[in-house]
């Protein structure tokens, strides 16, 4: 008989261990409330569909006028002597493939060019150091022309997609994927690029290559 009531001793002290432990889960577990400003409330999604509205309408959508010159989508304000804007890797991709820049773009055009670099591009071949000495050097070469950037920074591509926004009158030279995307949504404005150890012409009418004809 006492070996029977230790053992229903024990057995009750076990419940009582279990119940506390269950007791303390249940006491750890809060209930988590939605709050009133929470998305998945249907007064907040329609407040927040109204709110997207009311800023689309205020937000005006100014339309980029085509400019004049872009008659056909021809570029009749493209003319030789051409000038042409020189990228960072369009400028190292010539070196590799052992290109002289102005003979390279004379034989690809068939016409006077005119190589012109921004400082965002200097500022961009200083920055990269020993490594890109040489381009740095041709970039600086006298035949050059240089133009001077007004904005903060020196990334190349903002200032280059700006300024042939701007002024429609350049072909872009670069190898850069990202860069000719960008560009290509600019109309009349061609790509040149390095191909097969040679300079290629992306995007230029063949109006602009032959020289007009009176009439």
């Amino acid at each position: 008989r006492r070996v029977h009531g230790g053992s229903t001793e024990k057995n009750n002290q076990i419940k009582k261990v279990k119940m506390g432990r269950n007791a303390a889960k249940r006491f750890a577990q809060v209930k988590k409330l939605i709050s009133k400003k929470d998305v998945r409330l249907k007064q907040n999604k329609e407040a927040m569909i109204k709110k997207k509205e009311i800023e689309k309408k205020k937000e005006k959508t100014i339309k980029e006028k085509t400019p004049a010159h872009l008659f056909f989508r021809h570029n009749t304000a493209l003319g030789p002597p051409y000038r042409v804007l020189l990228d960072t890797n369009f400028i190292n991709f010539a070196i590799k493939n052992k290109i002289e820049v102005v003979q390279g773009m004379m034989d690809c055009l068939f016409a006077k060019c005119i190589p012109c670099v921004t400082e965002c591009v200097i500022g961009e071949l200083e920055k990269l150091g020993k490594k890109y000495r040489l381009a740095l050097r041709l970039a600086k070469d006298p035949r050059f022309e240089r133009f001077p950037c007004l904005h903060n920074g020196t990334y190349a591509d903002d200032c280059l997609c700006d300024l042939v926004q701007k002024h429609r009158c350049y072909i872009v030279a670069t190898n850069d994927k990202d860069l000719r995307r960008r560009i290509r949504k600019i109309p009349g404005v061609p790509i040149m690029y390095v191909a097969k150890h040679k300079f290629s012409i992306e995007r230029l009418p063949e109006a602009n290559l032959m020289a007009p004809k009176d009439v």
